[in-house]
């Protein structure tokens, strides 16, 4: 996990990717999107395995201030190695995404990132189920500092 600093800085951006394993994948991307969007966040939601109409974080390159990796571990150093071509500047990998070689690749690459919780537990207001999540992490000591 990251430094409260860390994670500060990656929720100052507001125009960031989503990035998804694909389209018709049962991860809560949309959900995700609707929670951040009335925060004041602009998400992009963009696709790993893209079919030929869905978009990619190719599509968004010079138009996000980071990126938010939300897809299965095996395949979540692709997502970063493609979020670093794109020119994304920040990554957040959703708790339970990270791998050791994406962690690995961002390092070497430089690539600030903030990775064992979720991003829903620190975009303020924090709300519903992530206001007891994030109470009971700040409670067992474990929400950043």
């Amino acid at each position: 996990m990251a430094s409260k600093v860390a994670v500060d800085e990656f929720l100052s951006h507001k125009k960031l990717a989503l990035v998804r394993l694909a389209a018709q994948s049962p991860v809560m991307g949309v959900s995700m999107k609707d929670e951040l969007s009335p925060k004041g966040y602009d998400v992009s939601i963009v696709y790993l395995s893209a079919r030929e109409t869905d978009p990619t974080l190719e599509d968004v390159k010079g138009k996000v201030e980071g990126a938010i990796i939300a897809v299965p571990k095996t395949r979540c150093a692709a997502a970063v190695s493609e979020a670093i071509e794109a020119g994304s500047p920040r990554l957040w990998i959703q708790a339970g995404c990270d791998s050791d070689e994406a962690l690995a690749l961002a390092e070497e690459k430089g690539i600030p990132v903030v990775h064992g919780a979720c991003v829903l537990m620190y975009a303020e207001p924090v709300k519903s189920v992530h206001a007891f999540h994030r109470w009971l992490w700040k409670t067992l000591g474990l929400l950043a500092k």
